[in-house]
């Protein structure tokens, strides 16, 4: 079943993705104006992520996820995906999802990546998003970083797809500013934001 996935998965990020009208599905009404306005790249800061998969004890796949440690930040304790931004040391953005991968995770296998999304604009941090889907054919060994990570979570990648699975929600991401938007219910943690876009996109590219 695993080994299918992958292959179709391939195959579909060769076609034209989803795009925009994807991400704005799951991103709140104040990031109307960013996302079909789109700002100039290059005053952003560069960063990628990577939407790792693996299989589980069935052989289906699973996601990973990671639920950030808190400080003091925009996204302290945030549910996202493993990355950062760019070095001058990476090569290309594919290296800086790669190196993060491994910094956080702590990894003892190497993904292979099979393509990009679409990136996404996070106005408040000023960077833009450069997500890579990939893929390991087996669950690794990890050992988190404990200045990053809290935990890890392993979501069946048949949730993504469940209707049920979208809700709303009320964020509060930093002191005095509240508003509504949709989420991802994962194990009962609200996944929303950028994350909750780039997790969009793949989702339509499965269906």
């Amino acid at each position: 079943m695993f080994e299918e996935f992958i292959i179709n998965l391939k195959i579909k990020l060769q076609l034209p993705l989803p795009g925009i009208d994807a991400q704005f599905e799951m991103a709140h009404l104040k990031r109307e104006k960013v996302l079909h306005d789109m700002p100039d790249a290059k005053s952003y800061r560069q960063s990628a992520v990577l939407i790792a998969t693996y299989p589980n004890e069935l052989n289906e796949p699973v996601l990973l996820l990671i639920e950030r440690v808190a400080y003091d930040g925009f996204h302290s304790g945030q549910i996202a995906l493993p990355g950062g931004k760019a070095e001058q040391s990476d090569a290309n953005l594919e290296a800086t999802a790669l190196r993060e991968f491994f910094e956080e995770t702590g990894s003892d296998e190497t993904p292979i990546i099979l393509g990009p999304l679409t990136p996404v604009f996070i106005p408040v941090s000023k960077f833009v998003v450069h997500p890579f889907v990939g893929y390991l054919k087996k669950r690794p060994n990890f050992t988190l970083s404990e200045r990053e990570v809290e935990q890890l979570i392993e979501w069946p990648l048949a949730e993504l797809i469940l209707p049920e699975t979208v809700k709303q929600t009320t964020v509060e991401p930093m002191p005095g500013v509240t508003f509504n938007t949709p989420y991802f219910d994962i194990k009962e943690k609200v996944l929303w934001g950028a994350t909750a876009m780039i997790m969009n996109e793949l989702k339509w590219v499965l269906k």
